[in-house]
């Protein structure tokens, strides 16, 4: 019997090594409780890409900052992919041939799927069916963060997922290269890039942000990181945006809220 075909279609497969650094440090200080609570610490990099630069980094950072015992599995659809990434094969640390099936062996559920820069190619409408497959596959109490980030890893957004659905919506970057909050528009994941127009909720909010940006400008001599932070604060203290982080995250250029202040509105035409 032919094994199942893979769920997905083959990506650009473009990556770069510390693309995904401040989504992994993110992970491990918000969900890094989680993790260590699971009952079988397996993570997935789903889509790793043309090169396995972040499942190895992936690993290591969970192995340094969650636990020791961590595992990760990097997953690609394009069988090529798998084979040029075997000499990467390490302790805790290991590739497979799949897609959004998320192919694990004995059917075990990860604690832990990142998907970063997978869904840029689908369309809108096919985000919802993949999110419910990927959740499907967790673990109890296990997370997805699915998002976008630029080549560098300067700007990033992304949505973290439970079991239940869509829990949170981040965006962060390095504050040394931002003009304005909005400049993160580009970079939102495919539930939300074609929802930055006026009338939906992430254009409101990121219009919302310019202007706590711009009333913060006194705060420039001080450097971003305190503009920003004022900024966040400003937003935070607003009764319509749940600002979920505090200013340990927000020092590091990071502002989290609840998904369901940014969700979209309904269904485009």
């Amino acid at each position: 019997m032919r094994p199942a075909r893979p769920v997905g279609a083959v990506t650009r497969g473009t990556t770069n090594p510390n693309r995904l650094r401040r989504m992994d440090r993110w992970i491990a200080a918000t969900y890094g409780t989680a993790l260590r609570r699971a009952t079988d610490p397996v993570a997935v990099d789903l889509g790793y890409g043309a090169a396995p630069w972040t499942a190895v980094e992936l690993l290591t950072r969970l192995r340094a900052g969650v636990r020791p015992d961590a595992r990760v599995v990097g997953i690609e659809i394009d069988p090529a992919r798998v084979e040029a990434a075997q000499p990467y094969i390490r302790d805790g640390l290991t590739f497979a041939h799949g897609g959004f099936e998320v192919p694990l062996p004995g059917g075990e559920r990860p604690a832990l799927i990142r998907a970063a820069n997978v869904l840029r190619q689908y369309d809108e409408d096919e985000v919802a069916a993949v999110w419910a497959r990927l959740r499907a596959r967790l673990a109890p109490g296990g997370v997805i963060v699915e998002g976008t980030c630029d080549e560098i890893g300067r700007r990033h957004v992304w949505v973290a997922l439970g079991p239940e659905g869509p829990r949170t919506v981040t965006f962060a970057t390095r504050l040394g290269s931002l003009a304005r909050p909005s400049d993160l528009a580009e970079r939102l994941p495919k539930a939300l890039i074609h929802r930055n127009v006026p009338g939906e909720p992430v254009h409101a909010f990121l219009s919302d942000f310019d202007r706590a940006w711009a009333a913060a400008a006194p705060y420039v001599s001080l450097g971003a990181r305190q503009r920003w932070i004022r900024a966040v604060r400003t937003l935070a203290e607003a009764d319509h945006w749940p600002v979920v982080d505090g200013p340990s995250r927000w020092r590091q250029g990071e502002v989290t809220l609840l998904w369901q202040a940014l969700a979209p509105r309904a269904p485009r035409s």
